[in-house]
């Protein structure tokens, strides 16, 4: 670690004016990704901006369309919540497979969102749901917000308020984790929503999350597992390392499309 200012907030604007003022400041919420980024000096910010103390961005509701999940909500949260639970249980179920229990406690839904990981589940089920990312300044949908590997369509200075899921007619999201990390090397969500069906697929792609829309278009016109045969996942697409090769990636994205789909049904 090397040496750096520790700013704690009480209010969305506080942490704005703190992060305007800093050299080069970043946001600090569960510090699941971030704090090991530092232990490694792959990052260097002046100042961490502590997100905790603001209430405003905790808790979870829910309006006559959907889910509002705060962005300071934690994966336990979201998992154990009665509400999400009763509205969208797959989503619930998704929460309750992240990580390990100390990264649940700490991790957030607005942390996982700001920095898309390649391998996170958080993206794969927002981009499925149709879910819209609201910040202090404006309403992103899921469609738009995730633009590349640990990109987004995030201003430096724009912070996560919250996120409305609209309620599913039907979703579900399944994983093959790494048995290590427990991060994804292919998860994919199915939904049925308002536009349609949607699936988005997290872990294997080379340019991060991603709807997989020849998926999609199968499923339109045939909602079973046995629909997913005929379309191809182009390995060509798929990321590749020392966990798996791309043609392995690409085989796991259609098994686990099917049992998403599965559970789905």
């Amino acid at each position: 670690m090397y040496a750096f200012d520790y700013c704690r907030v009480a209010a969305a604007d506080e942490a704005i004016r703190a992060l305007r003022e800093a050299e080069d400041g970043s946001f600090l919420a569960g510090g699941m990704t971030l704090i090991p980024i530092l232990k490694q000096r792959l990052a260097r910010p002046t100042v961490l901006i502590d997100l905790s103390g603001i209430v405003v961005l905790g808790g979870i509701g829910e309006d006559e369309q959907g889910l509002i999940l705060g962005a300071l909500a934690t994966h336990a949260e979201v998992a154990a919540s009665p509400l999400v639970r009763r509205v969208i249980p797959g989503l619930a179920e998704m929460a309750a497979g992240i990580g390990d229990p100390q990264v649940r406690h700490r991790g957030t839904l607005g942390g996982s969102l700001a920095n898309n990981d390649p391998v996170a589940d958080y993206p794969a089920a927002m981009l499925a749901l149709d879910a819209t990312i609201r910040t202090d300044r404006r309403a992103i949908a899921a469609d738009d917000f995730f633009t590349g590997l640990f990109e987004t369509a995030l201003a430096p200075d724009e912070l996560i308020m919250a996120v409305h899921v609209p309620v599913p007619d039907l979703f579900a999201y399944r994983k093959f984790p790494n048995p290590a990390s427990r991060y994804a090397m292919a998860g994919v969500a199915v939904a049925v929503t308002g536009k349609g069906v949607r699936v988005a697929v997290t872990g294997a792609g080379l340019s991060g999350v991603f709807r997989m829309t020849a998926m999609e278009e199968a499923l339109a016109a045939d909602f079973r597992p046995e629909a997913l045969d005929a379309v191809p996942v182009p390995a060509g697409q798929m990321n590749e390392d020392l966990h798996g090769s791309a043609a392995y990636r690409a085989h796991l994205v259609t098994v686990m499309a099917k049992r998403a789909l599965a559970a789905a049904r």
